[in-house]
């Protein structure tokens, strides 16, 4: 069974940085997995912030790109997001998962998650 582990959240001033990092374990197949990271603010569903391929292709949700950069390294099992020039609106729980088959729809990013949820790890953006 997979485990994922989000850190690296804290509480930043609007405009600061912050790196998280998603950490996979108990399984075997992190190399040829599409990660992705999500994100879930008070009162809103859980939505698709960015997602890596198996090689190095990137996408990103409309209200971050330009912002976040997403990457991983597959000899440490872990997937990264680098939040750059943070506003008050990134502010939600953070999560990480392996997604399969994502689809834009509507514009929004839908992307079915493959295994169990981590605990994520809070950001919170100060204005």
């Amino acid at each position: 069974q997979v485990q994922l582990v989000e850190s690296g959240g804290g509480l930043v001033q609007a405009g600061g940085s912050l790196t998280l990092s998603c950490a996979a374990s108990g399984g075997n197949t992190f190399s040829g997995d599409v990660m992705a990271w999500y994100r879930e603010a008070p009162g809103n569903q859980r939505e698709v912030v960015a997602f890596i391929s198996v090689g190095t292709t990137t996408i990103y949700a409309d209200s971050v790109k330009g912002r976040f950069t997403i990457s991983r390294n597959n000899a440490k099992n872990t997937v990264y997001l680098q939040m750059d020039s943070l506003k008050p609106e990134d502010t939600a729980v953070y999560y990480c998962n392996a997604i399969k088959d994502p689809r834009k729809v509507g514009g929004v990013w839908n992307a079915p998650p493959l295994y169990n949820w981590g605990q994520g790890t809070q950001v919170t953006v100060s204005s």
